[in-house]
């Protein structure tokens, strides 16, 4: 018994410690008096709703802190005050709030509200302070004092809040000259309206001692265009709005101002839409911007047709083209083969070369293709040909053959003399092919290894030998050819041909020789090395060294001892 009697003795203890600490925390709000030269205003703190002021002064309750006070009449421009809230204090400031003008104009609808607190603040059409028009206390009979709320005719979503909190929110229609009494909770009632059709224009708001008529203007857009109307993609467009009345606007659901412009860039043909709401309605408004997607492009090649030759590995001839081309209403463009992206417009230098690489005539076309596009989808093609005609021509064939010459020849007094018909003749189609060679390859040159045989001393052949490869130098400079694609060397008694090559070379050469010179092997042996070595450069082939033993004037070349100078006259 004594220790329930403990334990109820606690309990209490506890409730009363509880309590104790409760009573000072309730004690910490502070207050907010406001005075007012305007009745049937409402007060909204931090965005929730505190209640109307029915007479020109009121005090609110407020917990501690900065609190956006903001004081709502419909008819009068809205108050924003952010004001400190001290513990324990109260808190007073004067407000004056301005008069909105303009009047409502008939048709009107009326709504009434009955069974909700009169304190609910009426909202229309939105569920922010914005869309404050009054609250219910100030719409709730009809009696010979008026308490109007009058609304243009139509559809509203009516809000109602109070202490913060939505009471009730639903859609109502509201006929012209009609009355509509809203119950939350239950059925509307609705009645015929007679003296909404004898009112003329009506101010936004009136009040006096039993009475009060709030006149919501309707929400309106007065303007909505798009400028240009057709564009060109990657144009823009300028959107230009106004509207009247209203709280909220957006633009395909995006939020902007009530009124203003903004610049579009659509890609495809495109509505926009305009939402306007206000406390007076909620309406809409759809411009479209047309957009071309087409792309518009020409290309041409000048000349159309271009001559290609080719001469062994060196282009002797290679025309060109200038491709020229435009666009219109693209952002990207290309040309192939081998050209890649380019300017909307502009003009390059082409210069195709054929497919074709073997040797025989060239008949190939070429086609490009201007490729342009837009981010809109948009795009555009446009060719163009170049005809490539000519030839690829191999490189001649060069007939090397070694120059041999009479023994002794030429010598100091007669540095001219010692190059015979045959031999002449022999370097006649030498010229004739090489002449045609450099066309293919101006590079190329010939190079004149001359010799002696070992008869006389090595300083008297080289000097012989270097008379001898001067000799065929100036004969081919003299056929044609360019001095400085022709080199020579003097190796006089060196680097012979041996016993063996000569015999070798006999086996093989296609003229026979007499059987007398056969059976003189050294005299044999001596004319093969009384000779110029021909070489082409840079492919290293080298003369034949085939003695002309079938010509006129082989007895003169081949004679061992050296020729009388009117037998070399002679056969030269």
């Amino acid at each position: 018994m004594r220790t329930q009697t403990l334990t109820t003795c606690i309990a209490i203890l506890a409730i009363v410690l509880i309590a104790g600490v409760a009573t000072p925390a309730a004690a910490q709000e502070g207050k907010l008096k406001i005075n007012l030269d305007l009745g049937q205003a409402y007060v909204y703190a931090d965005g929730k709703a505190l209640g109307p002021m029915v007479w020109k002064g009121r005090t609110y309750k407020l917990s501690p802190g900065s609190r956006e006070i903001s004081i709502y009449s419909y008819g009068h421009k809205p108050y924003h005050r952010t004001v400190e809230i001290q513990s324990g204090q109260k808190t007073t400031i004067d407000v004056s709030m301005e008069p909105v003008s303009g009047n409502a104009s008939p048709p009107y609808g009326r709504l009434q509200f009955e069974g909700v607190s009169g304190n609910a603040a009426v909202l229309l059409n939105g569920k922010t302070p914005d869309y404050h028009v009054g609250h219910a206390g100030m719409f709730n009979h009809n009696f010979i004092a008026k308490q109007e709320l009058l609304v243009p005719p139509g559809n509203h979503l009516v809000t109602l809040v109070k202490d913060g909190q939505e009471v009730w929110s639903g859609e109502v229609s509201v006929g012209e000259n009609e009355r509509v009494i809203v119950r939350p909770g239950k059925d509307e009632g609705r009645k015929s309206w007679g003296r909404g059709s004898k009112l003329g224009s009506v101010p936004r708001f009136k009040a006096s001692l039993m009475s009060v008529t709030v006149a919501v203007l309707p929400t309106e857009i007065s303007s909505f265009a798009a400028s240009p109307a057709s564009i060109n993609c990657l144009d823009s467009s300028r959107l230009s709005w106004a509207t009247t009345e209203a709280v909220d606007a957006t633009i395909d659901d995006e939020d902007v101002e009530t009124s203003g412009e903004k610049l579009v860039e659509p890609r495809s043909t495109t509505t926009y839409t305009l939402k306007a709401a206000g406390p007076g309605g909620r309406k809409e408004q759809s411009v479209t911007v047309n957009v071309n997607t087409a792309v518009e492009a020409s290309l041409s090649a000048s000349p159309s047709e271009i001559t290609y030759e080719k001469f062994g590995e060196r282009v002797t001839e290679h025309g060109t083209s200038t491709l020229t081309w435009s666009t219109s209403n693209a952002n990207q463009a290309s040309i192939s083969p081998g050209i890649g992206d380019v300017s909307a417009s502009g003009s390059r230098q082409v210069q195709p070369t054929p497919q074709q690489t073997e040797p025989g005539p060239v008949n190939e076309t070429v086609t490009y293709t201007l490729s342009a596009s837009n981010p809109c989808g948009g795009s555009g093609t446009r060719t163009a040909t170049v005809r490539i005609t000519g030839e690829i021509i191999p490189l001649p064939e060069i007939v090397l053959a070694s120059v041999f010459f009479p023994t002794d020849y030429p010598d100091e007094r007669t540095p001219n003399l010692g190059l015979l018909a045959s031999q002449r003749t022999a370097l006649s189609q030498l010229a004739d092919g090489f002449k045609d060679y450099l066309r293919g390859d101006p590079d190329a040159s010939l190079l004149l290894e001359a010799h002696a045989d070992e008869r006389r001393s090595a300083d008297y052949n080289r000097a012989l030998a270097q008379r001898r490869a001067a000799i065929v130098k100036q004969f081919l400079v003299d056929a044609g050819i360019p001095s400085g694609n022709i080199e020579t060397r003097a190796l006089g008694e060196d680097q012979p041909l041996d016993v063996n090559t000569v015999r070798s070379l006999e086996e093989q050469n296609p003229s026979e020789a007499p059987r007398r010179r056969v059976r003189s092997r050294r005299g044999n042996w001596l004319a093969h090395n009384r000779r110029v070595d021909i070489v082409l450069r840079p492919t290293g082939d080298r003369s034949q060294r085939y003695y002309p033993h079938g010509s006129e004037d082989s007895n003169i070349l081949w004679q061992v001892p050296k020729p009388s100078r009117r037998a070399v006259e002679g056969a030269q």
